[in-house]
């Protein structure tokens, strides 16, 4: 008698890398070619991640997401999703305050039918309210909002950002806040943070305190004493402080390009993280 053992080798598929971090790049937007083609472009370029516009209305139907989504698992994109930028989740007005909350879902919906993973909105503003007060209403809304997105078993993640402006609620303390009481994930927007802070920004500092895992934007910007004013073109120099501290630090992190040229800019940035990881700094 004769025994035979047969091993199976099983195969895992990774995500692209750069070095040994996970820090995927890519654009806002499919730069006016349309979702299914600017996630191709996005292969083609050999860039990892893209974000779904909804910024002016979620216009997209289920079917389409779901095409959406099975072309970029085809492709290895990981997507993620942007709101509208009509949100205001303290909004005194009860129609906006509900509309606000129906446009995170309709976001959500298609979120989840294309596989991605993170869902990103502008939450509110402070407007005549204390920063506390706006910061309780808010809280109180991401909680009923994830209550419904747990019924209805969708598996993604609520990623309220850190905005450009003064007068907008998120702040990186008021977010980290609401991470911690919340269970919510955060988008790390690094330019409007540089905007927000009139361009003092430490990296260093900022990175210190953020968990290994998060979604974030990056772009060019122009700013004045109220904070952001509009996204521009990324220059190397602009990013590369940055990207050096990215790269010092073990991060499962996704960085969206904003910029008025957000493929041509995030190829650029996936290039200088490549650069930069072949020749690695010391961990502080």
């Amino acid at each position: 008698m004769v025994l035979v053992i047969c091993y199976f080798r099983f195969i895992q598929v990774r995500p692209k890398e750069i070095g040994d971090e996970l820090i995927r790049v890519g654009p806002a937007g499919s730069s006016g070619l349309g979702n299914l083609k600017g996630v191709n472009k996005v292969a083609e370029m050999d860039l990892d991640c893209m974000e779904v516009e909804f910024t002016y209305g979620v216009r997209m139907n289920l079917e389409t997401a779901k095409d959406l989504g099975a072309l970029a698992k085809e492709k290895g994109i990981i997507l993620s999703v942007h709101a509208p930028y009509y949100i205001n989740l303290a909004s005194d007005e009860e129609e906006k305050f509900v509309a606000s909350k129906k446009r995170i879902l309709d976001s959500c919906e298609r979120a989840q039918a294309m596989g991605a993973q993170n869902v990103t909105f502008h939450a509110g503003f402070y407007q005549k309210r204390t920063h506390e007060k706006t910061y309780q209403l808010i809280k109180k809304a991401l909680a009923d909002l994830k209550k419904t997105i747990s019924r209805k078993r969708w598996q993604l993640t609520l990623c309220p950002e850190i905005t450009g402006k003064t007068s907008q609620f998120g702040s990186l303390e008021e977010l980290l806040r609401l991470k911690k009481e919340t269970g919510c994930g955060l988008t790390v927007d690094f330019s409007h943070l540089y905007a927000r802070h009139r361009g003092d920004i430490d990296y260093d500092r900022i990175l210190n305190k953020l968990p290994k895992k998060f979604h974030a934007h990056f772009s060019g910007i122009a700013y004045g004493d109220k904070g952001e004013r509009k996204h521009i073109r990324t220059t190397e120099k602009f990013f590369r402080p940055l990207a050096k501290e990215l790269v010092r630090r073990d991060l499962n992190i996704t960085i969206i390009n904003e910029s008025p040229s957000p493929y041509e800019d995030a190829v650029m940035m996936k290039k200088v993280l490549q650069r930069l990881q072949k020749k690695p700094e010391k961990k502080k």
